[in-house]
């Protein structure tokens, strides 16, 4: 074996090591929102690494299973959600 081949081996063994372990310690909280828009309600779970980011997340998928386009996505996004129930903090 060249010497290259084994520095090459050794970092892509430290990349997928560094992935494994970053994707493992980054969900620190979810949440379920419940979002209403045209007459519909859709609930919504979602996990990250900040507060803000799990409620946009959730926020965003649950507005997006009721709304299409981009001016009804918005609107649904920016109105307050009908619940907010944090399942998990750090």
């Amino acid at each position: 074996m060249s010497k290259a081949w084994v520095i090459g081996v050794a970092f892509m063994l430290a990349a997928i090591g560094l992935i494994v372990y970053s994707s493992m310690n980054v969900a620190q909280y979810r949440v379920e929102v419940c979002m209403s828009a045209e007459g519909q309600t859709a609930c919504r779970t979602a996990s990250a690494d900040t507060q803000e980011h799990a409620l946009r997340s959730a926020t965003s998928n649950a507005c997006a299973q009721m709304v299409s386009g981009v001016t009804a996505s918005m609107a649904c996004e920016r109105s307050e959600p009908k619940s907010v129930n944090w399942l998990s903090k750090k």
